[in-house]
């Protein structure tokens, strides 16, 4: 069934990592004002110095102008207060992939927000579901799933759970579409399908290392000169982050109980010694001196 989509003028958006910076560019370029929020003002500061170089870049690239890189940082703020999202039409959390954190913060959301908005989570793996229970507006709760880096990927997943209406499931079709986004409807299940078709992969890279097949870099040149990947499994481990990922797969396997979704030894042991990959500076391979 279609539904005509609300209209979308303002963005919050709640986490300090890579995600939300990427996310608020984007929306921030599509027109759309964005409030970022992180919970202490020194890493909202740092959200914005990001988007302020990300977009610096794009202009040293052609790819915008001036005008609309001051044009997209007017629309932007950031604050610690999550009193400030009061006012927006739609909310993107980008927290950890905790559900328990989640949980607790759509509790706080719904009772902020203004009744009209629509919660959304930008989980790659949890149950949405579990979050929209939390509110007294489930029908206004669903998925939107960029992907990292969300200045480049066109993809967005709008995963739909059991109590989403049809226009929310809209509205957050054209807002992705507004972003020069692609956006594809999914159904609330672990790993919905990029990751749960891309993690076992993943998993089973990191199996063979461990097995001694191949090394790490002659894997990663195989799947790159094979099968035309942009990245091996390795690197982009690394790009995702080890601690991400072994979350992703404890998930899967939780809903699934499919072996090829069963961690790997290695990487939960490299995730205890907190190789996390780029973001921590070691990972599968080296980055302190990049």
């Amino acid at each position: 069934m279609s539904s005509k989509p609300a209209r979308i003028a303002s963005l919050g958006v709640v986490g300090s990592g890579i995600m939300g910076s990427g996310i608020a560019e984007a929306a921030a370029l599509a027109g759309h004002r964005v409030v970022l929020r992180s919970r202490a003002q020194s890493s909202a500061d740092a959200m914005m110095a990001s988007l302020e170089k990300s977009l610096a870049k794009r202009v040293d690239k052609g790819s915008i102008t001036p005008q609309e890189r001051d044009a997209a940082l007017e629309r932007v703020s950031a604050t610690s207060d999550l009193g400030l999202l009061a006012d927006v039409d739609l909310v993107i959390e980008s927290v950890v992939e905790d559900i328990a954190v989640k949980r607790h913060l759509f509790t706080e959301l719904d009772r902020i927000c203004q009744p009209k908005a629509i919660l959304a989570t930008n989980t790659s793996t949890l149950p949405v579901v579990d979050m929209a229970m939390e509110t007294g507006r489930p029908e206004k709760v669903c998925g939107v799933h960029f992907f990292n880096p969300a200045t480049v990927m066109s993809l967005v997943e709008i995963v739909r759970p059991l109590t989403a209406s049809d226009e929310t499931i809209a509205t957050a079709k054209a807002f992705a579409e507004a972003c020069g986004k692609t956006p594809v409807e999914v159904k609330d299940q672990a790993g919905f399908v990029v990751n749960a078709l891309l993690f076992p992969y993943l998993n089973n890279a990191v199996r063979l290392l461990e097995q001694g097949l191949a090394s790490k870099e002659d894997i990663d040149a195989a799947m790159k000169g094979g099968c035309g990947f942009p990245m091996g499994p390795f690197a982009l481990l690394d790009l995702v982050g080890l601690d991400t990922s072994l979350a992703i797969l404890d998930a899967l396997y939780a809903e699934y109980r499919d072996p090829n979704y069963a961690p790997v030894p290695l990487l939960r042991r490299m995730v205890s010694a907190e190789k996390l990959g780029r973001k921590s500076g070691m990972g599968f391979y080296d980055y302190r001196k990049s």
